[in-house]
């Protein structure tokens, strides 16, 4: 396997161990499952750079790429989802939103069949992330200073103001946005599937 593969596969092995460790107590694990996190998201900027740079890319690594980073962010939203941080309405459209995509992609590449891409996608992946980081901040901050005020004021600040909550129906937003665009960017491909679906699994023979 290619190293920027196996950069892939690594970023598919941490992302359940940053799950894991958000869920433990006392404080440092979550500090633990953020460093993890962080390492994870490297690997999915430098993965790229070598598989450029070196000349790297593969047909498999087109695949599992994007697959890896749906996984990962999906995984962060749904943990913060069940922390009780995300609503879960906004933590579905975005993993169906995505995993439609990278279906639809997977699709195309499978066939050998350009897919059209977008630099509006890459805006949206950088607010997931940054979103991610976020509410990873605010976790920490929450659960290692609890009812104290850090600074002073803070914390109720954000809750009143409903910061967290906003910054998500942002991130929602622009992820089903960029969604809409590539699916009529690219609906002969979303067409040609839905027709293979059917018929693999609607029999055309029955009498």
């Amino acid at each position: 396997m290619a190293s920027p593969n196996r950069l892939t596969v690594l970023r598919m092995v941490l992302t359940p161990l940053f799950a894991y460790f958000l869920t433990r107590d006392p404080i440092y694990y979550k500090y633990f499952s953020l460093s993890v996190f962080f390492l994870a998201s490297i690997t999915d900027w430098y993965d790229g750079y070598v598989a450029r740079k070196y000349g790297g890319i593969t047909v498999i690594g087109k695949h599992l790429d994007p697959l890896a980073d749906k996984l990962m962010i999906s995984v962060a939203f749904g943990m913060f989802t069940w922390l009780g941080y995300v609503k879960f309405w906004m933590f579905a459209l975005i993993v169906l939103r995505d995993f439609l995509i990278t279906g639809l992609r997977s699709y195309a590449l499978f066939l050998n069949k350009p897919f059209t891409t977008t630099s509006f996608a890459k805006w949206k992946t950088f607010f997931q992330m940054f979103a991610i980081y976020c509410l990873f901040v605010w976790l920490i901050i929450k659960e290692t200073y609890g009812g104290q005020d850090f600074p002073p004021g803070f914390i109720q600040d954000v809750e009143n103001w409903n910061l967290i909550e906003y910054l998500m129906l942002f991130v929602t937003a622009l992820t089903l946005a960029t969604g809409v665009s590539y699916v009529y960017d690219n609906r002969h491909h979303l067409k040609s599937m839905a027709v293979a679906f059917y018929r693999v699994f609607v029999p055309t023979n029955v009498r």
